[in-house]
């Protein structure tokens, strides 16, 4: 389920809840990726985040995200261009 809060040009932000067992393909990120992990456990290839994590990942990183238990997540995505 995806909540969207704002959206001003490259920049989307949004509260996304998983159920367990979500599994994403692998992607990239252009103008970069904040996750701050609200419930649960967020996971990808670099490691596990549990609740009161908080991500950051450059522009054009990639990763494959996935949550063994589901999670609820505030992203933000798009504005980390420089």
């Amino acid at each position: 389920m995806v909540m969207p809060l704002s959206e001003f040009g490259t920049t989307h932000t949004a509260m996304v809840r998983w159920a367990p067992g979500t599994y994403f393909n692998p992607h990239r990120h252009f103008g970069g990726e904040e996750i701050f992990v609200v419930e649960g456990v967020f996971s990808d290839e670099h490691g596990n985040y549990p609740q009161g994590s908080w991500i950051r990942s450059p522009h054009l990183s990639q990763h494959q995200p996935f949550s063994v238990e589901g999670c609820s997540i505030l992203i933000k995505t798009g504005h980390l261009l420089t």
